[in-house]
């Protein structure tokens, strides 16, 4: 486990596999554009992170109910911010996909949620705290929020939402969540297609008849907003309200830089 409590900018020169597969199971493609990158599978098998770069609160622990690894941003007190990058440094330039799931309880009222990035800052990127959702002030960012405490600019305490040069104040997009982002487990895909710009995020709820649903499809330049290279990864924050905010199943498919 590696822990920073820094938010200084990481280094770069990162050179590693293409695709990064975090198989943490807790609870229960875009096409690259030509010339294509090769891939290969490269997953955590070792379940320390040793491909993560940990930052605040963000660590990588044991599930006591199921015995898996999860990646939690948040621990459930006051005022926190974490971060979890993958060491890998992808090319922007080129089409990329990820999954994952989050589980975000503990009491309620709930706050703040959590966002996934494409960054170009580094793996030691850190940002504000609660409505800030970790990533305020990551400038050099595309961000997609799952959000679950309305604050001044957010419409309301259940959303989704692209926001562009770390600032969560003003939204690209934001949509309703069509399912509860707090208290039970989600799945989340997001592809990004370089060749059109096109981002699109997918939603489904974690249970029998629960359905994939699109619920954001923008037309971001991603590697205009977050630099030609950089890394992926997730932040998260409480601030007066607490959660705790679990990350498992992810992977990514995306060019190496």
């Amino acid at each position: 486990m590696r822990l920073s409590r820094s938010s200084r900018l990481a280094r770069g020169g990162l050179v590693a596999s293409a695709v990064l597969s975090i198989l943490a199971s807790a609870y229960s493609t875009g096409a690259a554009a030509a010339p294509r990158a090769p891939h290969e599978t490269h997953p955590i098998t070792d379940g320390r992170g040793d491909d993560l770069e940990l930052n605040g609160t963000a660590s990588m622990i044991t599930r006591k109910s199921t015995g898996k690894r999860v990646i939690q941003v948040t621990t459930g007190g006051y005022k926190q911010i974490g971060s979890a990058w993958s060491t890998e440094r992808v090319d922007l330039n080129r089409s990329f996909s990820t999954s994952f799931k989050a589980f975000l309880h503990h009491n309620r009222p709930s706050g703040d949620g959590i966002a996934f990035l494409a960054q170009g800052h580094g793996p030691r990127a850190l940002g504000g705290w609660g409505g800030g959702l970790g990533y305020r002030g990551i400038r050099k960012s595309v961000a997609i929020e799952f959000d679950t405490f309305q604050n001044s600019a957010d419409p309301n305490s259940n959303h989704l939402a692209v926001v562009l040069g770390g600032n969560p104040d003003r939204h690209h997009k934001a949509v309703a969540a069509p399912m509860p982002l707090y208290g039970k487990p989600f799945r989340a895909r997001i592809t990004y297609d370089a060749g059109t710009n096109r981002l699109r995020v997918h939603v489904q709820g974690l249970y029998r008849t629960a359905k994939e649903r699109l619920m954001l499809d923008e037309k971001v330049d991603v590697a205009h907003w977050a630099g030609a290279r950089g890394w992926l990864g997730f932040t998260g924050a409480t601030g007066d309200r607490i959660s705790h905010q679990d990350v498992y199943d992810w992977t990514v498919d995306a060019p190496k830089a």
